[in-house]
């Protein structure tokens, strides 16, 4: 009787294990499904960008962009005539779009590492530090006339703001949310002082509540270009230096017995961060943007059974809300931002119910 009884719980043990590796089989098949869903929207998205530019080349390369540019809006007229809209058949609505999905993905690779080093303040800090550089871009815009995309310049201070917060870590005694704190603040106090003093000296307008909240409006071609070879190069620099960042973000004190130059991978992640808070502050705004590199993340984390998967899920998540985030802005004339950032969170509290584990249960895969 006890043979039978030891037989048949090997049975149900082998079973149980079958069933396991059948689930983590499927669940690895949708993940990569959706990863490549994601991946040919934005190759579409890139294209779509590329051919924006090269329409207005001279010859042949100029027709053929513009003839495969038509194309687009035709798709656009035929989504406004399933959809009852009157957005789609424009190209600033393509910009808009194009511009989401490239921060969907870049804003939670990043945001990956960010969260399990503890630096989720680090996407804020940066957003303000980018929106002083707005200001400054403004103002220089009114001053000199020079018409070159705003972001460059905000890219450029958020660069640097974020090289100044990395030196000021490591040159302090203080607390490490100290410098953060100090920046976080002081950049965006520059950054009133500008438009403040701007709004009584220039002559032209000067809209700030759509960096604040994000807009659809201000996506210009221009800054969709940059956007589009940022995040390129972001995802170019995470898959080359993955195992690198892997192991500073998990250990950094054992990186550094490797003769790892942590110092170096560290500065890469913070403009790595400030890149990819640029290109979202025109979609998301100032004040919400560092939502999408941390609440996708968390959502992932809840769920996912290795750091691979967290940076999977992550993606997708991310791509979800900011889809659906888009959809409903243009849908219900709100802002872009809040409608992400809401659907996230929204996603985070389901993901939060179906999973009692915590983020320190992850697997280093």
């Amino acid at each position: 009787m006890s043979l039978d009884t030891e037989n048949a719980a090997k049975t149900s043990e082998n079973t149980s294990v079958t069933e396991r590796i059948r689930s983590k089989s499927l669940r690895e098949t949708i993940e990569l499904t959706g990863i490549s869903l994601t991946a040919m929207l934005a190759t579409g998205m890139l294209l779509f960008i590329g051919l924006d530019w090269l329409r207005d080349a001279p010859g042949g390369i100029g027709s053929n962009a513009e003839l495969l540019f038509e194309q687009f809006m035709l798709l656009g007229a035929w989504l406004d005539f399933f959809l009852g809209t009157n957005v789609f058949r424009h190209p600033f609505t393509w910009r808009a779009l194009a511009t989401g999905v490239l921060v969907g993905i870049v804003g939670p690779l990043v945001g990956t590492y960010l969260v399990h080093r503890q630096m989720a303040l680090i996407g804020e800090t940066l957003a303000h530090t980018a929106f002083a550089g707005v200001a400054f871009g403004l103002l220089f815009v009114a001053v000199t006339g020079w018409t070159s995309s705003l972001l460059l310049v905000a890219l450029i201070v958020s660069a640097l703001g974020a090289l100044g917060l990395q030196w000021l870590t490591e040159h302090t005694d203080s607390y490490g949310d100290v410098p953060i704190a100090i920046v976080l603040t002081g950049s965006f106090a520059i950054g009133t002082l500008v438009i403040s003093w701007g709004r009584d000296t220039v002559a032209i307008p000067i809209d700030i509540e759509g960096f604040l909240f994000g807009s659809l409006s201000i996506v210009t071609a221009s800054g969709a270009r940059l956007v589009s070879v940022l995040s390129v190069a972001v995802i170019a620099i995470v898959v080359y230096n993955y195992k690198q960042f892997l192991f500073i973000t998990f250990d950094e004190q054992a990186a550094r017995v490797a003769r790892l130059n942590v110092r170096w991978y560290n500065a890469l992640l913070v403009v790595m961060t400030a890149v990819v808070v640029v290109g979202a502050m025109q979609i998301l705004g100032v004040i919400l943007v560092a939502g999408l590199l941390v609440i996708p993340v968390a959502a992932a984390s809840q769920v996912a059974r290795s750091f691979r998967e967290t940076l999977y899920l992550s993606i997708l998540i991310g791509q979800i809300s900011v889809l659906g985030g888009l959809g409903v802005a243009i849908g219900a004339s709100l802002p872009p931002g809040g409608s992400i950032i809401v659907i996230a969170i929204a996603i985070y509290l389901v993901a939060v119910f179906v999973s009692d584990r915590s983020i320190g249960g992850l697997s280093l895969h």
